[in-house]
């Protein structure tokens, strides 16, 4: 199984750790692209901080953001699962997961990014400001800057998997899986039963949970169909959505009531 997750806009600090190597990152076809886009980043950032708030769209309480990003090359780097915060990666809390749901969420888990394309949680990267909704001056838009890169990489990495993909639209504009991938892919809504309305926090927290619920327990769904079993049989109220046309993904809703 191969999911996909979102970062989080906030993330822990980089540490003391030895600095960033982009040719250390896992999917080395995205190389010449993050390499793209760190130096552009890194640039825009050290030049001119004013230009640089308002292209990454900071607030003024952000400020010291754009000097984090200027320093990106020599920061110190922590693997991404430890650099990710907020709502979704609370839930997941890969931190207290036992050594073989570490093994499997590192086999299985990609996060997302406006300047690393994806990487994998083991990836060491330093903490950064750089949403895929931003558009550089140079580059532009990264959320269409990433698709050529994305489409000849993340193929081959999913393999003969299962797909599940729990990142949000931005994110997912990068890569959209196509052809005999996207078969074999699950998107997911969670959404408040009582009025089922998709809520920004059960949303984050409820993706986590799942994430966490299929690694804790071992469980390895060969295709949507039965992902669908394997959540409810993790005690997910799931309603599924099989595509009408073959290469199309599924839909998946998970109904929650409350977050615990």
């Amino acid at each position: 199984m191969l999911v996909l997750l979102p970062p989080s806009e906030g993330k822990a600090s980089s540490g003391r750790g030895a600095p960033l190597k982009p040719e250390s990152l896992s999917l080395p076809g995205l190389t010449a692209a993050r390499e793209a886009v760190l130096d552009e980043l890194v640039e825009l950032c050290a030049a001119d901080e004013e230009k640089a708030r308002e292209v990454l769209g900071l607030s003024e309480g952000l400020r010291g953001e754009v000097a984090k990003n200027a320093e990106l090359r020599t920061a110190g780097a922590r693997p991404a699962g430890e650099i990710y915060t907020g709502v979704l990666y609370d839930a997941l809390d890969l931190a207290s997961l036992d050594p073989a749901a570490k093994r499997r969420a590192a086999r299985s888990l990609l996060v997302f990014s406006g300047l690393w394309g994806a990487v994998r949680v083991t990836d060491r990267i330093p903490s950064y400001r750089c949403s895929m909704g931003v558009k550089l001056p140079g580059l532009g838009a990264l959320g269409a800057f990433w698709r050529a890169p994305m489409a000849g990489v993340l193929p081959e990495a999913a393999g003969d998997r299962l797909v599940l993909d729990l990142r949000s639209s931005a994110y997912a504009a990068a890569w959209k899986p196509k052809g005999e991938v996207a078969g074999r892919t699950a998107t997911v809504r969670v959404l408040h039963a009582p009025t089922r309305k998709v809520v920004s926090h059960f949303n984050k927290a409820t993706k986590g949970r799942i994430v966490r619920s299929l690694l804790t327990s071992g469980s390895a769904p060969e295709g949507p169909a039965e992902l669908v079993e394997a959540l409810r049989d993790l005690g997910y109220v799931v309603e599924a959505e099989a595509p009408a046309k073959a290469g199309k993904p599924w839909s998946l809703d998970v109904l929650v009531d409350e977050i615990h």
